[in-house]
């Protein structure tokens, strides 16, 4: 056993090198049969699977230029981390954008800014810039509520993103005063920190869910009740990454506290059917909308991804027949958002948010509902200039994801579908969750949306206006094509955005439901 154990040690560590090295090649000429380049090219095949799976970080940092990744480029991620780090987010020397690009935004800016009165609600809070419209006030809910922030957190379940991730998002809605979309993953205890939440569901029912699988309208009106923070209700209809399509939650990330928030079973794979068992109509849809509302006294709207018109005509008719419906609506773009999807269906199925959203703003305009609904934009709308537009086009809030998570520390790469994020963001493995600061990155988060809010305060006087609701079509121009390089949004997508009631800005801070006070 000694002379082994000398044969061993004597053994230089080159010599250890070189007999794994042999025991690769033995296992990948001889037994592994699934990788054809490793079998015709042992060891030296593993160096193709390596460089392939950090391929995209490669681009990322040393291939793509500032303005050439998706789904954010370089300079948009950098304008987000700068700003949740209240670091210096200005450019220098000229901007580096193809500005006769197609799709390229510009913002008419007055010949003389809109100057600030006296006493002036952004004299004391630069960053002050609520929703010009209440949520449920049309349809004279129990418990209307108007948004103290245009800008908010979209739809991320806990269980997509990690405990700490969706607790540092709360905590920053809290200090930025916006509210905070659970996703339809259910209400989680990571969102019971003081933020505003929106409580948004889809066709699985987490945690509101029957035991057949149904909604529970008794576990919606229990967990409304028992959390006052709840603003609002989302039902979803679809959402921009895969519109159409369930999904599958597997049982390998379901814990048991995952379990207990969405009503289901440990270990066993969940599906979230395409289809809901509540409604199967858009008349049933509406029905239940009512209910919901009746029984919560909150204001209940929808969400969805654009695609055919048929069905939303029917309910505006209804909507204007009966004077019921959703008392908002959040246009989803067809982009795609942190929802894992086929690329099928995030590539080509659902209209992109500006064309989705003009069609749909477009047909409730021409019968006279757009008054009446606040409408919400989600789809890489996180910037001031996008948002500009967005609010030119007729919407009221926006709300973010992707963006969101940046100003938390994601760095887009683009694996949150694997559990692997290193960031710990968008995994629930333990480790790497423990590299989140909640209360820097709750900091960070509140940040972003501050400084964005301050910035799109200053364009919106920039262009002659106290608050972008103001905003109309004129106001935008966007390039469509070569002879004609820019066009006015009202003649590119052939609508005027209908006028919203404003009062001004002191009038909304000393709104009643600002906030759901």
């Amino acid at each position: 056993m000694d002379s082994k154990l000398d044969f061993l040690s004597s053994i230089a560590w080159w010599g250890w090198l070189l007999i794994v090295l042999l025991i690769v090649a033995i296992r990948d000429i001889f037994f592994q049969k699934s990788h054809t380049i490793s079998h015709n090219f042992p060891i030296v095949g593993h160096l193709r699977y390596w460089l392939e799976s950090i391929g995209p970080e490669m681009r990322q940092y040393f291939v793509a230029n500032n303005r050439e990744e998706l789904p954010f480029n370089r300079i948009e991620r950098g304008w987000i981390y700068a700003s949740a780090k209240k670091e210096n987010n200005y450019e220098g020397f000229g901007t580096d954008r193809d500005i006769y690009a197609h799709q390229h935004i510009f913002i008419n800016n007055a010949m003389m800014p809109y100057k600030l009165p006296e006493n002036h609600p952004h004299t004391v809070d630069h960053c002050f810039l609520p929703c010009a419209k209440v949520m449920g006030e049309f349809n004279k809910r129990k418990r209307p509520y108007r948004p103290a922030s245009v800008i908010n957190v979209s739809a991320m379940s806990f269980g997509s993103l990690s405990a700490k991730a969706v607790e540092s998002l709360n905590k920053g809605v809290k200090i930025a005063g916006a509210y905070h979309n659970t996703g339809e993953g259910g209400l989680s205890p990571h969102h019971s920190h003081g933020g505003d939440v929106v409580f948004h569901f889809g066709t699985g029912y987490f945690g509101v869910r029957a035991k057949d699988g149904g909604f529970s309208m008794e576990k919606m009106v229990k967990l409304v009740n028992e959390n006052p923070f709840i603003r609002a209700i989302e039902v979803k209809l679809s959402q921009g990454a895969k519109p159409g399509k369930g999904g599958v939650l597997p049982g390998a990330k379901i814990t048991e506290e995952i379990a207990a928030i969405r009503g289901v079973e440990v270990g066993k794979d969940v599906l979230s059917p395409p289809n809901h068992k509540a409604f199967s109509n858009v008349p049933e849809m509406v029905d239940f909308i009512e209910k919901i509302a009746e029984a919560t006294g909150l204001p209940v709207g929808i969400k969805a991804a654009i695609g055919k018109l048929d069905q939303w005509k029917e309910l505006a008719d209804i909507m204007k027949a009966t004077g019921k419906g959703p008392d908002f609506i959040t246009v989803d773009g067809g982009e795609g958002g942190t929802g894992a999807a086929p690329p099928s269906f995030a590539d080509h199925v659902s209209l992109p948010w500006v064309y989705g959203f003009s069609d749909l703003y477009k047909l409730f305009k021409d019968k006279g509902l757009s008054e009446r609904i606040v409408f919400i934009g989600s789809g890489k709308l996180g910037f001031p200039a996008k948002a500009a537009m967005a609010f030119a086009m007729g919407a009221d809030c926006l709300n973010v994801a992707r963006e969101a998570m940046m100003s938390i520390g994601c760095i887009q790469a683009q694996i949150c579908h694997t559990n692997r994020c290193p960031a710990g963001i968008a995994t629930q493995k333990k480790w790497t969750q423990n590299g989140i600061n909640v209360p820097l990155k709750s900091e960070r988060l509140a940040q972003y949306f501050k400084t964005f809010r301050k910035e799109f305060i200053e364009i919106t006087h920039a262009a002659g206006y106290e608050h972008p609701c103001q905003f109309k079509m004129s106001d935008i121009e966007i390039n469509v094509d070569d002879h004609n390089l820019s066009k006015q949004l009202s003649r590119t997508y052939k609508y005027e955005k209908s006028p919203v009631p404003f009062k001004g800005m002191q009038h909304l801070k000393d709104c009643m439901y600002l906030g759901g006070n």
